[in-house]
């Protein structure tokens, strides 16, 4: 292991550029070792907001020897080597500076990580993601996470501006979904609607609302930060979507709107979005989380579909990085999974960035 850490840390900037230009596997390591050298304060933090549901959550398993933790990937497999130093300790990013919030719709919030991008518990994407990033940004970096599990996109987390439409099932009855702030989540049409403690969008509300509060207190969650930007959006959702046929065919019009929404919402007309699709669906699948990937490809920048995106925006194929497992059972906990799309999300946002330079 010492060998190949020393080997991945003679690697040059330019070559780490050129390798994160081009798309390749989780699995080809390109990063070297953190330098443990904090950034260049003069500059704004970049701030990278990570929303979703239980996939962005941590449940990637670090301690054990079994296949599937952490340890045993780093350890025993050779993997993700920049995440260990030579005496075999985490190593921690002093330039990239991990903060995860959560609440509950417009509840209360709860801190859970605030620190210096390392192991720290259980993992999702984000480690994988910040050390992407921050290998190729010469500016402080935040991941900021702010979500929680179990949510809908086309409900929970339905955007400001989003309007009411109508389905039909298999047995003929017509459902009224409701637009943003409308509630219960449908009700028959021609029906009165009874209201409930919650609306649609009430959790996008909460979480957006949530990492707005730590943007305003910027120097408790970035010692000696000043100013900052917000520079992209990674987005991994769409399990309980997928479990709704209204939900699941109304998704790529939902996503549209949540990538338009979220960059008027924090001011950052041109920051990138990355999106990733649910590890258990293939390319070609029909069902729910089919009608998820498809709508995922749709957006990518380089579909065409929407011009307005190329080049800022990009979706995962994630089923090829997966371990095993579906998004509902949090892929087994297998820290693999977490570290291989994370990987994959940080290169795409990465490949975005760079195309910005040229």
């Amino acid at each position: 292991m010492k060998l190949k850490n020393k080997f991945i840390r003679t690697l040059t900037a330019s070559t780490i550029l050129t390798a994160l230009s081009f798309p390749v596997l989780a699995k080809d390591q390109t990063l070297p070792d953190p330098d443990g050298k904090p950034a260049d304060m003069s500059k704004p933090v970049q701030v990278y907001i990570l929303m979703g549901q239980s996939n962005m959550l941590n449940f990637g398993k670090i301690k054990g020897d079994k296949d599937g933790t952490l340890e045993n990937a780093v350890k025993n497999k050779n993997l993700y080597p920049y995440l260990i130093d030579e005496d075999g300790n985490w190593t921690v990013r002093k330039d990239v500076r991990n903060v995860r919030v959560m609440g509950s719709g417009t509840g209360a919030m709860r801190g859970f990580n605030n620190e210096w991008m390392t192991i720290k518990g259980n993992i999702g994407p984000e480690i994988g993601i910040g050390h992407h990033v921050g290998e190729v940004t010469d500016a402080p970096v935040m991941v900021l996470k702010s979500c929680i599990g179990n949510r809908a996109l086309g409900w929970d987390l339905l955007p400001p501006g989003s309007e009411s439409f109508e389905f039909t099932d298999k047995k003929g009855v017509t459902w009224v979904h409701p637009g943003y702030k409308g509630t219960p989540e449908r009700w028959v049409k021609d029906t009165e609607p009874k209201m409930i403690g919650w609306y649609a969008g009430m959790q996008y509300d909460g979480d957006t609302a949530r990492a707005k509060k730590v943007l305003a207190e910027l120097d408790k969650y970035y010692p000696g930060a000043k100013e900052y930007e917000v520079a992209g959006f990674f987005w991994w959702q769409g399990d309980r979507d997928s479990r709704s046929a209204a939900l699941s065919g109304r998704y790529e019009k939902n996503l549209v709107h949540l990538i338009k929404t979220l960059r008027k919402d924090f001011n950052a007309p041109n920051a990138n979005f990355v999106c990733a699709s649910l590890g258990q669906t293939k390319k070609g699948a029909t069902d729910g989380g089919g009608k998820i990937l498809d709508a995922m490809q749709a957006v990518d920048g380089e579909s065409g579909k929407y011009p307005e995106f190329k080049g800022n925006v990009a979706s995962v194929y994630t089923h090829p990085l997966s371990k095993g497992g579906s998004s509902g059972g949090h892929y087994g906990g297998n820290a693999e999974t977490y570290m291989n799309v994370g990987e994959a999300m940080g290169k795409a946002m990465a490949k975005l960035l760079l195309s910005e330079k040229k």
